[in-house]
């Protein structure tokens, strides 16, 4: 949104920024998910899940390095018309929106059952739009390093998490695939919104620095996100029984009460705040983008009174209404389906047309 500054992502500011906006909720819930889909065979759920989102941001990168120097919202008005093209535009925006609710949502329950119980939801929005404001304002290049910096210093929580490995049971993992391919799909499906992230592509394809990297770079966000849910999910299912573990909310906090230090009682409040860091690295992407968008209708406006205005919107939604946890689990199902479509379908369904549009126009680029 600073446009003093040419906006541009190094290859590492690309890939830290998809994996941060993938590792969020998810790490906290996925592995109570997959042990009720799937039971301990959840895992091979997560590798199926993963595998899918590769194939997804490699059809992004293939469309997006035709038309290395638009973003979605660009190319949407020159392939669907003035009036289709800014419908679409808006249905992105409601996506990037749902996103943000969905995942600050979930963040103010996660706070106020676990540490801040009677600190009212809009309290914690307004301590979260503070440091919102300060980083979008200056655009996607220092969104790209505060991706980057929270990743360095957040390597140490899963070290921590490892420590549990001492009271694991290896034995809750067998047999694999004990009740047939069904259940292990039907967790497949499950994993959906946790790898969604890498759909952000299609905006932060053309600040990339080095394009040539740029099909590398989301497979490696991916396989990260990856290897961190098989950790934490791998963790929960040897530390826990099949059964025990449907019982928590977020088995890897509940997992995190079992380590104690002389110096350091309550571990998982610890994570927890730290974690709070990782959490914003889902969240500000999202933010950032529903404003990228929005600036494109209302091109009049600029882009920093937009987010003044879209932040102070959101604290004033949260202080009219906090979401309940029935709630929050409808806003995640809702953000699953439309992640299904804007991250997998979308890709699938405009990569063949984009291609027979360049065969027929022989390579003839906007």
């Amino acid at each position: 949104m600073n446009k003093s500054v040419p906006p541009k992502l190094t290859v590492l500011q690309y890939i830290f920024l998809i994996h941060g906006t993938q590792v969020g909720i998810g790490v906290l819930s996925m592995p109570r998910e997959l042990a009720e889909a799937a039971g301990t065979d959840g895992w091979i759920s997560l590798l199926i899940g993963g595998g899918a989102a590769v194939i997804a941001s490699l059809l992004i990168i293939s469309v997006m390095k035709r038309y290395p120097n638009h973003t979605i919202v660009e190319l949407l008005p020159l392939f669907l018309g003035k009036w289709v093209g800014r419908a679409a535009i808006v249905l992105i925006i409601l996506y990037c929106l749902l996103a943000c609710i969905t995942v600050i949502g979930n963040t103010v329950g996660i706070l106020n059952i676990w540490i801040l119980t009677q600190t009212p939801g809009y309290l914690i929005v307004f301590l979260f739009v503070i440091p919102t404001y300060v980083i979008l304002q200056k655009g996607i290049h220092v969104l790209g390093r505060y991706s980057e910096l929270i990743f360095y210093l957040t390597l140490w929580m899963p070290v921590v998490l490892t420590i549990t490995l001492s009271d694991a049971h290896w034995l809750n993992l067998l047999p694999v695939v004990k009740e047939g391919w069904g259940p292990i799909i039907s967790g497949a499906r499950l994993t959906v919104y946790s790898f969604l992230g890498f759909e952000l592509a299609f905006f932060a394809y053309p600040f990339l620095h080095n394009k040539k990297y740029a099909a590398l770079g989301i497979v490696a966000a991916n396989t990260w996100s990856l290897l961190v849910f098989l950790h934490v999910t791998i963790l929960c299912f040897t530390y826990f029984s099949p059964d025990e573990i449907t019982k928590y909310t977020w088995p890897t906090l509940v997992l995190l009460k079992g380590i104690e230090y002389r110096f350091l009682e309550r571990v998982d409040i610890t994570f927890l705040s730290f974690y709070l860091l990782v959490l914003s690295t889902t969240i500000f992407p999202y933010v950032y983008f529903t404003i990228f968008s929005s600036s494109h209708l209302l091109k009049k406006w600029d882009p920093r009174k937009q987010l003044k205005v879209f932040l102070i919107l959101l604290v004033a939604a949260f202080w009219l209404y906090t979401p309940t946890f029935m709630d929050l689990r409808r806003l995640t199902e809702l953000w699953s389906q439309a992640g299904l479509v804007f991250g997998y379908a979308v890709p699938l369904l405009i990569s063949g047309p984009i291609w027979l549009y360049h065969r027929s126009a022989k390579g003839r680029k906007i």
